[in-house]
């Protein structure tokens, strides 16, 4: 434990909002308005769960082109009376009335990702809304209407506009629909930092909430006005979708990297899984013997990218409709498989997805990758409470602005979900009815002697796992403080040659990467937003860091 807590450089009352240690609770996310609600349902006797739950209302308001209403995601809870994981799978579904081609055109090619990902069809059933309630329920202790008073308050009487919304408005203009301008570009004027923004319609939505549950929404008023918004743009969500969603609460996937426990959402997640196969990779190559900022460093990470997600591509798809090689992918052996292609000389061109099925006596043939384009934002956020339970969220409407569509009167925009699936039939991925696509979100707990020590997550769609994993090795192999860590210029490589990397990578390891046959974007781009906390076990402390890379913050509480 004392590895990945020693050199933390946090301090009661640091001036930096996006640090912070304190002893009686923690919040971190990604919009430092939203950390404050999670903060103050802490200070007034509320649980984690508690905590999450505002703040994912609380985001609804201040981060509406990443999550809210219409969004799904995944809830992790730890239990530290009962010891015990539980994931929580708000996860979006594929309407009753899909049909496997719909992104197929009539000349058989795929319709281009702009088109299939702003019409109404890519709409799935939105779960977060059902999610939050059902881990309130089942773990929570205050009331819904208390916990979405300080969101209303957001909406109704305004905040100023942040840096993020410039960026996510300003680029994005072309997947808004005429409701959606309205509101973020009123009269065609951009929304711009430090505006002054109310949101009547979205309060109106939250007030139903307050007054009439969650059912409101899968049962009643908000759910007639989805339906009916959708159906006038050719949409296929119905209200039978919406009133037959159920939410399922897990067990989660357990793997481990060295002497650390890693705790996290199995399938139809697929984020879950796949950090666990790459931290198996990468734990093979002891990578605190090379610097931090090395080309020996940045080879195997995307070396090692590239090997665990051609598996993903291949094999990962809902349970319930597919056949996934779990056992095989995570096997030792299989693992020991996938590093020997990692060659040190160069990019290994004949890196593909492996056959796992080989390594649970099953005669199923080997995958194939299918690469296609989704989604690239989310929000993740967390907390910690005074009796040490611990809840994340990784919330999404999929797209930067989902889908584009606001429903009209009522303030949130609609995800573009559907758009996880592969687009044509035939692979694990395929979208057929009822069905969840492939997720990458992947909130996780890493646990230390059977103790939890580190809660954290990203968003960033395929980059997830990526994230995540970055940070953990600037945790455990180089034994980081928990801000510098989330910092790190971290990189992203699936199948392609083609590496995606932050601002701050070194010159000369990216020199070096590109003279073994690795390409790099001329302009670097932030991958990811990490939100942490680390859990002294030894003294009591907790230390929370927010990622630059949006306006959020750590705010923790101390006792009196």
């Amino acid at each position: 434990m004392k590895t990945i807590i020693k050199n933390q450089k946090a301090r009661k009352n640091d001036t930096n909002k996006q640090r912070a240690v304190a002893d009686y609770g923690m919040v971190a996310s990604a919009v430092d308005e939203a950390t404050k609600v999670g903060a103050a349902v802490l200070r007034q006797g509320g649980n984690a769960m508690d905590a999450v739950v505002a703040v994912q209302f609380a985001l609804s308001v201040v981060e509406p082109f990443n999550t809210g209403i219409g969004a799904s995601g995944y809830i992790l809870h730890y239990d530290n009376n009962k010891k015990e994981t539980t994931v929580i799978n708000g996860h979006s579904q594929a309407p009753k009335a899909i049909q496997e081609d719909m992104f197929i055109d009539r000349d058989g090619n795929i319709i281009p990702h702009f088109e299939r990902s702003t019409h109404a069809s890519a709409v799935a059933i939105p779960g977060i809304m059902k999610g939050m309630e059902t881990a309130l329920n089942e773990f929570g202790t205050m009331s819904l209407d208390k916990l979405i008073e300080p969101a209303v308050a957001l909406a109704e009487n305004g905040f100023k506009v942040n840096w993020q919304w410039d960026y996510a408005i300003q680029t994005l203009m072309l997947r808004m629909g005429d409701e959606a301008k309205a509101f973020f570009a009123p009269d065609g004027m951009p929304r711009v930092e430090g505006e002054w923004v109310k949101n009547p319609n979205l309060a109106k939505t939250l007030r139903i909430l307050q007054k009439k549950g969650i059912d409101a929404l899968y049962h009643g008023e908000i759910g007639d006005a989805i339906v009916e918004t959708l159906q006038k743009m050719e949409g296929i969500l119905t209200k039978e979708d919406l009133q037959n969603y159920q939410v399922d609460i897990e067990k989660p996937m357990t793997g481990s990297y060295k002497e650390y426990e890693v705790v996290v959402p199995g399938p139809p997640n697929g984020g879950g899984p796949s950090l666990i196969q790459l931290l198996k990779i990468l734990e093979g190559f002891h990578l605190e013997q090379y610097q931090v900022a090395s080309w020996e460093k940045y080879y195997v990470l995307a070396e090692a990218m590239r090997l665990t997600f051609s598996d993903k591509l291949a094999y990962m798809g809902d349970p319930e409709f597919v056949d996934i090689p779990m056992k095989g992918l995570h096997h030792p052996d299989y693992i020991k498989e996938r590093q020997n292609l990692i060659n040190w000389t160069s990019r290994n061109t004949e890196i593909d997805c492996g056959n796992p099925w080989l390594y649970q006596e099953s005669t199923n043939k080997k995958g194939e990758v299918k690469d296609f384009e989704t989604g690239g934002e989310t929000t993740h956020f967390t907390a910690v409470d005074r009796w040490g339970n611990i809840a994340a969220c990784t919330s999404s409407i999929e797209h930067v602005m989902g889908s584009g569509i606001m429903v009209p009167g009522y303030g949130f925009l609609l995800n573009n979900d559907l758009t996880d699936f592969y687009p044509e039939p035939g692979h694990n991925n395929s979208i057929e009815p009822k069905k969840y696509p492939v997720s990458a979100k992947t909130p996780t707990f890493v646990f230390k002697d059977g103790k939890p020590v580190l809660t954290l997550g990203s968003p960033g769609g395929p980059t997830i796992v990526a994230s995540v994993a970055q940070v953990l090795i600037h945790l455990i192999d180089y034994k980081m403080d928990l801000k510098d860590a989330i910092e790190e210029p971290r990189i992203y490589n699936s199948t392609a040659p083609l590496v995606w990397w932050e601002e701050g990578l070194d010159q000369s390891a990216k020199n070096k990467l590109e003279q073994m046959g690795f390409e790099f974007p001329e302009l670097a781009k932030p991958i990811g937003n990490v939100q942490a906390i680390l859990i002294d076990q030894d003294h009591g402390d907790l230390y929370g860091a927010a990622d630059s890379t949006r306006p959020g913050s750590a705010i923790g509480l101390n006792r009196e």
